[in-house]
């Protein structure tokens, strides 16, 4: 297996909530119980700006915090924020790096010619309570948020990061069933539903090579 970059000395330590667990690596039929995502990994043209969302806006604080410097010729700044039970979101931004484009969609579906829908990210918002609550919040920091949509099992808002990334706040309104389990056609739904004619906000600030 190659790993991007060097593994730190601590490499094999894995947190748990309220304790430290040491993976044997390398030990095969080793069980791996679900605990649910370790982080994701996104990418930015402007970091700050990317930040200055997820942090003031959102309220995840930024946990770790690394400027990698390329042998190659340029850096990238990578930082990683806590969006609740120890599960992460982490964002690079690259400059001056040869081999990676100056200019790209970091919201993904644009890039790829497909609606905003298709790849899109949800935070818990516990309670529809609170959902109709981060709904205000966000419109009253001047972010562009939908109605609360019904999903029949959930509930949701969308909106966009400065990425033009599809981000949504959801709770769950009831326990899944078997039936649920099983593919059926249950709505339909008109295809501007999906967006397709938003543009991201975010341009790069790397200068022309």
């Amino acid at each position: 297996m190659v790993f991007p970059f060097p593994s730190h000395p601590n490499y094999g330590r894995c947190r748990g909530t309220n304790r430290e667990m040491t993976i044997a690596k390398g030990v095969s039929g080793m069980t791996m119980t679900k605990k649910g995502f370790s982080h994701i990994g996104l990418s930015t043209l402007d970091l700050d700006k990317t930040r200055e969302f997820y942090e003031d806006i959102l309220g995840f604080k930024p946990v770790r915090c690394d400027t990698i410097k390329i042998k190659e010729g340029g850096e990238i700044r990578h930082i990683f924020f806590d969006t609740g039970r120890d599960q992460l979101l982490a964002f690079m931004e690259a400059k001056g790096v040869p081999g990676v484009a100056v200019e790209y969609d970091a919201g993904i579906n644009r890039g790829l010619g497909v609606p905003n829908a298709f790849y899109h990210f949800a935070f818990e918002a516990g309670t529809e309570s609170a959902l109709e609550q981060k709904k205000e919040e966000l419109r009253s920091k001047g972010i562009d948020v939908s109605e609360v949509v019904d999903h029949d099992w959930a509930k949701s808002i969308y909106f966009k990061d400065p990425n033009g990334m599809q981000m949504e706040y959801c709770c769950f309104t009831r326990e899944f069933t078997a039936e649920d389990s099983v593919m059926a056609e249950r709505f339909e739904a008109p295809i501007g539903a999906l967006g397709l004619e938003d543009t991201p906000d975010i341009v790069s600030t790397n200068p022309p090579r």
